[in-house]
């Protein structure tokens, strides 16, 4: 997988869809420190207002302003861009969301409203407007999980069990663009993943399970690298710890690792376990 950054033109400003969540800062900082021009468009309600500061011009829009995103990277002279970071799924019931006339017509001519489905609409129109939607990967190789146990602790016999029969099963959700993560216990299903979120899926499966789940999240069988890649990070321990899951397995190569450091030392005073496979 290639995550440099080939051919860039510096004097050309990238752009960055910036949406919830720590990936979008650490993107930022990334390029920043690499001397590359960001041009940021934030998601009222979504991106950490901690962006200011990380970018060389941030532009605000609501999550319905599609045409706005647009003329943003039009006039900013963006031909290259990257998503990063989730936008609300909520935001598709909420009344108060006030689609313009692009979007609008996006949502009426997609299949269905799936992540891919969406997200692959809005690249594509993104493509006829000059702008490539590239790998969110890009510029961030070392934050990629590298397989192995990434933490003090290896999985038990049981957990690895867990682990086996839980990856063929995320992948069939994965599959179907449904979710990509599962809580399992000794075999059983405790939740599986939906519009939620990880971080609900694992909450609401370590309350059934009552300790000792284990937490698979996977990429997608043909991932596009372009958006919605799985992310872990200190957050997503914390998260670990009140459903009180003992193991936490992640695709290697595929998955990037926030704040790898505090959240490996977090998960080793619990006594968690975090593989990459």
């Amino acid at each position: 997988m290639a995550n440099s950054l080939p051919s860039v033109n510096q004097e050309r400003p990238l752009g960055l869809i910036a949406g919830n969540g720590k990936f979008p800062l650490l993107f930022a900082k990334v390029a920043r420190d690499k001397g590359i021009k960001i041009v940021a468009v934030a998601i009222k309600g979504d991106t950490s207002r901690h962006i200011t500061g990380l970018v060389d011009k941030l532009f605000w829009i609501g999550p319905g302003q599609l045409q706005k995103l647009f003329e943003v990277f039009r006039q900013e002279g963006v031909k290259r861009a990257i998503m990063a970071g989730q936008v609300n799924p909520k935001n598709l019931f909420d009344k108060r969301l006030s689609p313009d006339d692009e979007l609008r017509e996006l949502f009426e001519n997609i299949r269905d409203k799936k992540a891919d489905t969406i997200f692959s609409a809005v690249a594509d129109r993104l493509k006829v407007q000059g702008i490539d939607l590239i790998d969110s990967t890009t510029l961030l190789d070392e934050f990629l999980c590298p397989a192995g146990v990434l933490t003090k602790r290896s999985p038990t016999p049981q957990e690895w069990e867990d682990i086996r029969f839980g990856k063929e099963i995320a992948k069939a959700i994965a599959y179907f663009d449904i979710g990509q993560t599962v809580v399992v216990k000794q075999k059983a299903v405790l939740a599986v993943e939906a519009l939620e979120g990880t971080d609900n899926t694992i909450l609401r499966g370590g309350k059934i399970g009552n300790g000792n789940a284990v937490v698979i999240k996977v990429s997608k069988p043909k991932q596009d690298m372009r958006f919605d890649i799985p992310v872990i990070g200190l957050r997503t321990v914390k998260k670990l710890i009140c459903a009180k899951v003992s193991c936490l397995a992640v695709e290697a190569g595929e998955t990037l690792f926030l704040d790898k450091g505090s959240a490996v030392c977090l998960a080793n005073k619990k006594g968690i376990c975090i593989i990459a496979t």
